[in-house]
């Protein structure tokens, strides 16, 4: 007898998870492990999840890579040393840039839908969490409710609202754990 559909949080990695950088006033993700901070709040509201029974999945886009600026080892390097540290599932990373119209690229669903499949998520009970418009209208597409982390950037609007504002993931996570 198989496990039921089970709940899950949805992560975008960088500006939720670990710091941002900025060059000429655009978010960047670490170049490293030596630029690799977690925001201090991660750790506890990723364990309160974990133990709220949902799956942590991390769904990442790393245009970098496709832009060769950084590599693809690179980035799972930074990912396993995330994995070691905090309780997450997965994770899943599209390497292309906006040029490859991939379906994996958020604001399109596909990393999403990917994981929900190979983890038997229902996307009902599940939630997308990001610090950018991509990952709103990302978890919109794929049926989820989303909350964004508010990091103050300057750019476009997601297409629909989300369904809450937060100022870091501790208080996502305790609006999420509310929604129970």
């Amino acid at each position: 007898m198989g496990i039921g559909p089970v709940k899950a949080i949805f992560l975008d990695r960088d500006g939720v998870l670990n710091v941002m950088y900025f060059t000429d006033g655009v978010p960047r993700p670490p170049d490293g492990l030596r630029e690799l901070v977690i925001y201090p709040d991660v750790p506890e509201a990723l364990r309160r999840l974990k133990e709220a029974g949902y799956v942590l999945l991390v769904v990442t886009n790393q245009p970098d890579v496709a832009r060769g600026v950084t590599t693809i080892e690179q980035v799972n390097e930074i990912n396993a040393t995330m994995r070691a540290q905090l309780p997450l599932d997965d994770f899943f990373v599209c390497p292309h840039d906006n040029a490859h119209k991939c379906d994996c690229r958020k604001p399109r669903p596909g990393m999403v839908l990917e994981a929900a499949a190979r983890y038997n998520v229902e996307l009902s009970r599940s939630f997308m969490v990001g610090d950018r418009w991509r990952d709103m209208d990302c978890g919109s597409a794929a049926g989820v409710r989303t909350v964004l982390i508010d990091r103050g950037y300057r750019e476009q609007a997601p297409v629909k609202a989300p369904d809450y504002v937060a100022d870091g993931l501790g208080g996502a996570a305790e609006w999420i754990l509310s929604q129970e």
